[in-house]
């Protein structure tokens, strides 16, 4: 483990009965890097951060985190990073102010140090306004907000975070997503689950996750350039009809809805389009209007879901 690397891990994985959750997974995290762990639910982002915290252990494979080994060294890990998990623990019958006061307690935040740090949090986070308020009575958006603060009151190296902003307004993730971008610039670790793949550009690296493997893993920009295929988009009004005619095409590798558009992945989007057109309204399904599309996170998803698939059917097919 070189001294840039703040976490490694290696063949993590984790078994519940006969559920791989998590399979094998292997990447690298570099000290002050922004990592995603993207995919769907049920693809093993939870359970591999649990791991990661050395709240859960894994049933085969490790992870150091700081150079110290989850599988073995799991109160040291703990030491020097923040775990806020979906149900984060705020208490609902202390005000924000004691929140933040208690969890300074537990992480034993010295008392000389923590009237700044708690008035950089309320910096970070607006609730400066709110600090009497009970947490029970916050909206969605404020409680996520308390618990990051919470979390961070001891100034951690590493911080995980388990799909923060989930079920939270559009205003109150621009504001997680500004304290969290403001923590990595202060040097700080950060691993973040989302489901979210609007969310993935923001990451430095991200791994996609699908059924507890990695599916990719590298830059965003990376893996939208190397997305096998071109984009074709199609605006019908119908898209579903549009979608189900696309996909039996003849060079067509995949076709799936986007809002009021078709995404058809072909070998060459400017080239195809006119016959993907016409074949369209032979079956009596008009295009409106129809462009090159840069490929998104969600559509390179997808893709490598689909090459998963395709090589799995193939090893089969060959045993």
């Amino acid at each position: 483990m070189s001294e840039r690397t703040a976490i490694e891990v290696r063949g993590l994985t984790r078994r519940f009965g006969s559920l791989v959750a998590v399979d094998g997974l292997a990447f690298t995290v570099e000290r002050g890097e922004l990592f995603g762990l993207v995919g769907p639910d049920g693809a093993g982002k939870t359970t591999t951060l649990r791991m990661l915290a050395g709240v859960l252990p894994p049933s085969a494979g490790d992870a150091d985190v700081l150079g110290r080994s989850v599988a073995h060294e799991t109160e040291l890990v703990k030491l020097d990073l923040a775990y806020m998990s979906q149900r984060f623990g705020l208490y609902a019958d202390l005000t924000v102010q004691e929140n933040l006061e208690f969890y300074a307690d537990l992480y034993r935040v010295p008392a000389a140090e923590r009237p700044a740090r708690v008035e950089r949090l309320y910096h970070f986070s607006n609730l400066a306004p709110f600090r009497d308020r009970l947490a029970g009575r916050l909206s969605g958006g404020m409680k996520q907000k308390l618990g990051l603060s919470c979390a961070l009151i001891h100034e951690p190296r590493v911080l995980l975070l388990d799909e923060p902003t989930f079920g939270v307004d559009p205003v109150s993730r621009r504001d997680l997503w500004v304290i969290v971008h403001e923590m990595v610039a202060r040097g700080v670790t950060a691993v973040v689950s989302t489901s979210y793949m609007d969310e993935a550009e923001r990451f430095d690296r991200l791994a996609l996750l699908d059924r507890g493997r990695a599916l990719a893993i590298d830059r965003p920009e990376t893996l939208q350039a190397t997305m096998r295929g071109r984009l074709l988009g199609l605006r019908a009004a119908v898209p579903r009809a549009a979608r189900n005619v696309a996909a039996a095409l003849p060079g067509v590798s995949r076709a799936a809805i986007f809002g009021e558009w078709v995404h058809v992945t072909v070998a060459d989007a400017e080239r195809e389009a006119p016959r993907v057109v016409e074949a369209l309204a032979a079956a009596q399904v008009p295009v409106e209007e129809w462009r090159v599309v840069e490929p998104s996170l969600e559509d390179v998803f997808m893709d490598r879901v689909g090459a998963a698939e395709t090589a799995a059917g193939a090893r089969e097919g060959g045993s």
